[in-house]
């Protein structure tokens, strides 16, 4: 069986929490700030943050293109809070100049379930983790107001749409990198295997 390569983007947020979780799922995990790193990986986190500067600082870098046309070609990919934020081909109320990275059908309302204080965990039946609910932790976590025809809901919390996929891209409004939990992370690894390519270990 491959084992994946699968990089986390690294430019902000919980990069070394989502290597570790991504490692504990089977997958070799690295971060990724350049395009000659992005071409290298099967697959590709990109982790919460303030979406806006992550959006800045992968023009800076010289990533965002490439990465677009990753995402665009079928490469998995998978955001969890700001990273649904710039996996979102629409954001409700961006700010000026704000970018995406498109590739989920969706609109998303930014800071949805409120500021950093109203932090809050709660637990959340995910289509694909078996077992038991995964435990979500929600840091001014967005929700998605509104899905096109090809988007898969697979979570949702009091009525709000908080995970996401479409094809090859997944999206979460909570940060599973934190809890200790991987299931979601074996998930991904699990799209991303399907991804690999010649020469993968």
């Amino acid at each position: 069986m491959t084992t994946p390569v699968v990089g986390v983007l690294a430019l902000q947020g919980d990069v070394r929490e989502h290597l570790i979780a991504l490692a504990s799922a089977d997958a070799l995990a690295r971060p990724v700030r350049r395009p000659e790193e992005l071409a290298e990986v099967d697959g590709l986190v990109i982790p919460g943050g303030e979406s806006t500067t992550i959006s800045k600082l992968a023009t800076l870098f010289g990533v965002m293109e490439p990465l677009r046309a990753r995402v665009r070609d079928g490469m998995p990919v998978y955001g969890t809070c700001a990273g649904m934020i710039m996996l979102a081909d629409k954001i409700l109320d961006p700010r000026s100049g704000q970018e995406t990275v498109g590739g989920i059908d969706m609109i998303v309302r930014r800071n949805a379930f409120g500021r950093q204080n109203e932090s809050f965990e709660a637990a959340v039946d995910v289509k694909g983790v078996e077992g038991a609910p995964v435990e979500g932790v929600f840091i001014r976590a967005p929700w998605v107001e509104s899905v096109g025809a090809q988007v898969e809901v697979v979570a949702e919390h009091e009525g709000h749409i908080v995970a996401v996929r479409q094809g090859n891209a997944l999206a979460t409004s909570f940060h599973p990198e934190l809890t200790g939990d991987h299931r979601v992370h074996a998930l991904f690894v699990e799209m991303a295997r399907g991804n690999t390519r010649a020469g993968s270990l």
